[in-house]
């Protein structure tokens, strides 16, 4: 991911905050697959399939990953993905990730942890109301 301009990770961010002017722009200005990122976190199975037909699977990977499957994670690790590894672990708020991305002058992904992180809350929060199971 750090082959990205700070400033597509920052719109990036904003898709992950699930402002869809953001997500559209990232689709249809030669983004698609951090357009398809942001829907995989929001938990949208097209997307995550998507992203393993167009050849991203480190991202499908991330996306599973920071929704606590280790195996994911593992894959990210075994294929020499050690960034969004870091970010996963930084998204858990687990110090040695963060001091890694503070040390390491990696501002935008230390923000990208904290964005991603609100995300998986929502979404954790949707699956367990109720009323949003009959009213989407």
């Amino acid at each position: 991911m750090t082959n990205y301009p700070v400033k597509i990770l920052l719109a990036f961010a904003k898709a992950v905050d699930e402002d869809k002017e953001f997500l559209y722009w990232l689709i249809h200005n030669g983004y698609p697959e951090l357009g398809a990122l942001a829907n995989a976190l929001h938990t949208n199975q097209e997307a995550f399939q998507w992203l393993m037909k167009h050849k991203y699977p480190h991202f499908a990977a991330f996306s599973q990953a920071v929704y606590d499957d280790s195996q994911a994670q593992q894959w990210l690790i075994d294929h020499r993905f050690q960034l969004l590894a870091v970010l996963v672990d930084a998204v858990n708020e687990k110090p040695q990730a963060i001091r890694y991305l503070a040390a390491n002058d990696l501002q935008v992904f230390l923000m990208l942890a904290r964005k991603i992180r609100e995300c998986r809350r929502r979404k954790t929060d949707e699956r367990g109301d109720y009323h949003k199971l009959f009213h989407p």
